[in-house]
């Protein structure tokens, strides 16, 4: 079986930017060429917001993925894909901020109680930004065991952001249901691995 060695490390975090930065290289080349179809700003937005997305559920695929087929060196690669969600979220507010309500800040009240899911969405950017904020190594060492506390609130933005995307849509659920039940059953997946290397770790104590 393949195993990641030290010297791996480097060439997998350079595929894991090229993996994500890519996306938005298209999203560039798509502005500057017109090719955002009939609503270039919901196409902005929805496109970044999928990209927060789809870069979550690959850093919550990491630590199984790892652990099943023993690629320690896998985890170091975390830190990175979750600062991409992090980046990707950052640019689905920019784009909602300035394409869709152009810094008009005294409309951001108006819309959050008219369109509920902004306030979803709003809270699990903020635990996104807790997040990058404490991610550093240094912080780590420093916060100790309320470091991984907190960094487990990273489940409740998997059930977050799912729910933000489904409340946005006006049509056409089936997408967003998808991802939140694939959300789902991913965070059930992770809770019953953990308990059954809980539950072999103390027979084997």
């Amino acid at each position: 079986m393949f195993r990641l060695q030290a010297r791996h490390l480097l060439p997998l975090k350079l595929v894991f930017h090229l993996i994500a930065l890519v996306p938005l290289g298209v999203l560039v080349w798509r502005v500057l060429t017109e090719q955002l179809g009939g609503d270039p700003v919901q196409y902005i937005i929805h496109y970044t917001g999928m990209g927060a997305i789809n870069s979550l559920i690959a850093v919550l695929l990491i630590s199984p993925v790892a652990k099943y087929f023993k690629l320690g060196l896998l985890m170091q690669t975390r830190r990175l894909v979750g600062l991409y969600v992090f980046a990707y979220a950052s640019l689905h507010i920019l784009a909602f901020l300035s394409l869709d309500l152009l810094f008009a800040w005294q409309l951001l009240l108006s819309e959050i109680v008219k369109r509920p899911y902004i306030m979803v969405g709003a809270t699990a950017y903020l635990i996104l930004l807790l997040l990058a904020i404490t991610s550093f190594a240094r912080v780590r060492r420093a916060m100790g065991r309320r470091w991984q506390q907190l960094h487990n609130w990273v489940y409740l933005v998997a059930l977050l952001a799912p729910i933000h995307f489904y409340w946005s849509v006006k049509s056409e659920v089936i997408e967003p249901s998808l991802y939140l039940i694939g959300l789902i059953c991913l965070l059930l997946i992770r809770v019953n691995f953990k308990q059954l290397q809980r539950r072999f770790s103390l027979r084997t104590s």
